[in-house]
């Protein structure tokens, strides 16, 4: 049997359908998972009106596979749905690189979410502090009755912890529920047991419960990626030297972080999108992650090892689920999935992370070495020929045209359009 590899040379340069025969070898698609694939409109109106209300349609977004990602000395194909150009080629270039250093690795917490449960008009805040930990079996007891399934397969609620807050309408009490959501993402079992315990709380505390929800900013439940580029593969030490630089200045200046970190997540949202999890959700957590010491910052790290290579790292809330919701329903994320081929949330975790990773070294190496547009002016330059009506051949004759110029605009596009007409071009 030949072994699998997530290295395509080339892969890029081949047609869609070549493209997708590759990906059905690699993942064992069906015939009909190809054929749904290759359709942009692979959603049922009917499935689509039982996800969400008021629907009216479908929006397609392109979906393709980063390449080249060794994660734990696996190969993966990484699928993203994204509309942003060069977003898919950064992450397969830098996951070509790490390579050369080993590929990258990995590690999680388990998938504890935290569900809050706010108790309020409390006139002895810290003795119902203690009220409820003395409490806690029951408490857990009670939430653990809301999801029998989730407990059997080794989840459910397992601790809580408790905290007075002091908010501008007084002192508060906190509990929160620490639940191991095992491979879902938790939501609803997390919110179904807040609810169930809030009338207990209450009691306990002879106060007034408000909110009883999760909290996206899951820091118990974590994952992470590093690996180490040899500098050779970068383009030599005085690349490395500016990548290092460029993340000085991002843990130096929010201002430049907060790019820093949409770098990172425009690929983890890409894979988040295509497998249907809560890409609202990631990107909070995240972003609330990065200012947790009360400075916002990248959530990566870059450094130099005394051999002088690029030794990168990565640590973030991952709050994703492989069954339930979404996931599980509509047929583009279950193939997404399957050509991923995580066997675990905590897996696709990590993988989420280490793309994470990819896309910011893509990112610095472009930014320190050549200028971000470089990569981004042929991709731009084709969305612009498109948007101007160019078709066909004439797409690549008018981005030729401008990436030599260095006119990326659509009003050249459209003036290319015209004068291409007049040479019989059309």
């Amino acid at each position: 049997m030949k072994e699998k590899t997530s290295q395509l040379p080339g892969f890029y340069k081949l047609s869609p359908k070549a493209r997708v025969q590759l990906v059905k070898d690699f993942a064992d698609l069906t015939d009909e998972e190809v054929s749904l694939l290759q359709s942009t409109g692979s959603l049922d109106l009917d499935l689509a009106n039982r996800m969400i209300e008021n629907v009216v349609g479908a929006f397609p977004v392109p979906l393709a596979v980063a390449v080249n990602f060794l994660i734990n000395k696996r190969d993966y194909l990484i699928p993203m749905a994204i509309e942003e150009p060069s977003v898919v080629a950064a992450a397969s270039y830098a996951a070509k690189m790490v390579r050369e250093g080993g590929g990258f690795f990995t590690d999680s917490t388990p998938p504890i979410m935290i569900g809050q449960i706010q108790a309020t008009r409390i006139k002895d805040p810290y003795g119902a502090k203690m009220a409820i930990y003395a409490a806690k079996e029951e408490i857990l007891k009670k939430a653990n009755e809301q999801d029998p399934m989730l407990v059997s397969v080794g989840g459910g609620a397992k601790d809580l912890e408790v905290k007075v807050i002091d908010a501008q309408t007084g002192p508060m009490v906190i509990t929160e529920l620490l639940v191991d959501c095992r491979d879902v993402m938790g939501a609803n079992a997390v919110n179904t047991m807040a609810e169930a315990v809030a009338p207990l709380i209450e009691r306990l505390t002879k106060g007034r419960v408000y909110l009883r929800i999760i909290s996206n900013l899951a820091t118990k439940r974590l994952a992470r990626a590093w690996c180490t580029v040899p500098k050779e593969a970068v383009g030599g030490e005085e690349v490395v030297d500016g990548i290092i630089e460029a993340y000085a200045f991002a843990s130096a200046d929010p201002y430049r972080a907060a790019t820093n970190n949409k770098g990172i997540l425009n690929g983890i949202i890409g894979v988040i999108i295509a497998t249907c999890n809560d890409h609202r959700a990631i990107e909070a957590g995240a972003h609330a992650y990065a200012v947790r010491k009360g400075q916002y910052r990248p959530i990566s790290t870059w450094e130099k090892n005394d051999n002088g290579d690029l030794v990168g790292s990565i640590e973030l809330p991952m709050a994703v689920g492989i069954v339930g919701g979404a996931t599980r329903v509509h047929p583009i994320a279950k193939i997404a999935l399957k050509i991923l081929g995580v066997k675990t949330a905590n897996e696709f975790g990590e993988v989420l992370a280490a793309v994470g990773l990819a896309q910011n070294l893509g990112a610095l190496r472009a930014l320190a070495h050549e200028g971000i547009q470089r990569g981004h002016m042929r991709l731009h330059a084709r969305n612009f020929a498109i948007s101007a009506g160019a078709t066909g051949e004439l797409v690549d004759l008018i981005v030729d045209r401008m990436v030599e110029e260095r006119k990326i605009r659509l009003d050249r596009a459209k003036e290319l359009i015209e004068e291409f007409k007049a040479k019989g071009k059309l």
